[in-house]
């Protein structure tokens, strides 16, 4: 049936939902399928898409991970289920390039790098949604929890309903363009009770998989025995320095520290617990003090994304919140541009832990809008 004249359809387009098409980016997982049954139970002509990222026949057996093996065949079970075409992408080579590689390069330089930020922004938000508008879409649905809101001038990125859920540290990077063109059905969700739900409602064969825990090309999150094996010789032994110059033991391998790390340093029996304070890669050392020492106001960002009403460099200032690790809440800060891509980050309250590599996102401080965010590029 078509739809009045002025009137949208429930993904905020003027199409009745059968002449609407949705490419539903599948991962195999509870989330994506429930997206995928739900539009088509609607009447949207849905085409479920899968990426293939790494190595499938390694991965068969793998559980708890995303995009390949088994759940390459969930995806597709699932859409047999529900009666839609699905496709499988082999995005094996543009995955290495684009993310693993980057991962490797940053580890082994001391950063605490966070792929799946690089694989939403080079792989899923970038060439699968190029894919998606080949394939005449309308728009490309995914299982994240985040919303996107009709805002006055522009769409806009807030968070999830459910904060427990809430994925907008991992999509800070999504632009403007790209949240034009993406939806997110799940972020109105009050919890991921509600999603097996649906997905028992469904009748969906995922409605109880577990979610997946770890970055999907580093099994049991041991980043240190990936890396070894992407760059050889990565591993190489050297000094544990205190601050103070005091060498006070060996290392196995610069890769095998984060800055903050505490437990697993080898040199107990100290009058004081220390902490990594930074990582001097060129130099192998791993260098350590009190726990004072990893406390900063500044982050310089750099490689910002920004999604607000007005550009970034249009003011001096910014008054918002930011989140400077995922597990974090959102603290207050200023952003002071220095261009429309950098800038230095005041933090209010000085946080512990601050690392190279891992995300800076802004909030609305008041609100649960997203402004976008950069990346953390150098620590004090």
């Amino acid at each position: 049936m078509p739809l009045d004249q002025g009137q949208l359809n429930s993904l905020g387009l003027p199409k009745a939902p059968s002449d609407t098409r949705v490419v539903v980016a599948m991962s195999g997982g509870v989330d994506s399928s429930v997206v995928a049954a739900m539009l088509a139970e609607e009447g949207y002509d849905v085409v479920g898409v899968t990426l293939q990222l790494y190595d499938h026949g390694a991965a068969l057996a793998k559980k708890g991970a995303c995009c390949a093996g088994l759940d390459i065949h969930d995806a597709r079970r699932v859409a047999e289920a529900m009666g839609f075409p699905h496709y499988v992408l082999d995005y094996e080579n543009i995955f290495r390039d684009a993310v693993i590689d980057e991962f490797a390069d940053s580890y082994l330089a001391g950063a605490t790098p966070v792929p799946c930020i690089r694989c939403n922004e080079r792989v899923k938000f970038k060439d699968l949604l190029e894919t998606a508008r080949d394939l005449d879409a309308d728009c490309m649905a995914t299982g994240h929890y985040i919303q996107r809101k009709p805002g006055d001038a522009k769409a806009e990125l807030h968070q999830a309903a459910d904060p427990a859920r809430d994925q907008s540290y991992f999509l800070f990077s999504t632009t403007q363009d790209q949240l034009d063109y993406l939806r997110f059905p799940l972020g109105h969700l009050k919890s991921k009770d509600e999603t097996r739900a649906l997905a028992a409602r469904y009748g969906l064969p995922v409605a109880d998989k577990p979610d997946s825990q770890d970055i999907c090309f580093v099994p049991n999150g041991d980043y240190a025995s990936v890396i070894e094996k992407l760059r050889p010789g990565a591993a190489d032994p050297g000094d544990i320095v205190h601050v103070d110059g005091r060498v006070l033991g060996t290392h196995e391998g610069v890769i095998h520290y984060t800055i903050g790390q505490r437990r697993g340093l080898g040199i107990g029996g100290l009058s004081e617990p220390l902490y990594v304070v930074k990582l001097d890669v060129e130099g192998r050392r791993v260098i350590v003090g009190p726990k004072e020492m990893l406390a900063t106001r500044r982050v310089p960002v750099r490689e910002i994304n920004w999604l607000g009403d007005s550009p970034l460099i249009s003011q001096d200032e910014w008054h918002v919140a930011v989140k400077v690790r995922s597990t974090r809440p959102p603290r207050d800060a200023i952003i002071r541009p220095v261009s429309a891509t950098e800038a230095e980050v005041e933090l209010v309250t000085p946080e512990e832990g601050v690392s190279p590599g891992q995300a800076c996102v802004f909030y609305d401080p008041e609100g649960t809008r997203i402004f976008g965010g950069g990346w953390i590029w150098r620590g004090y």
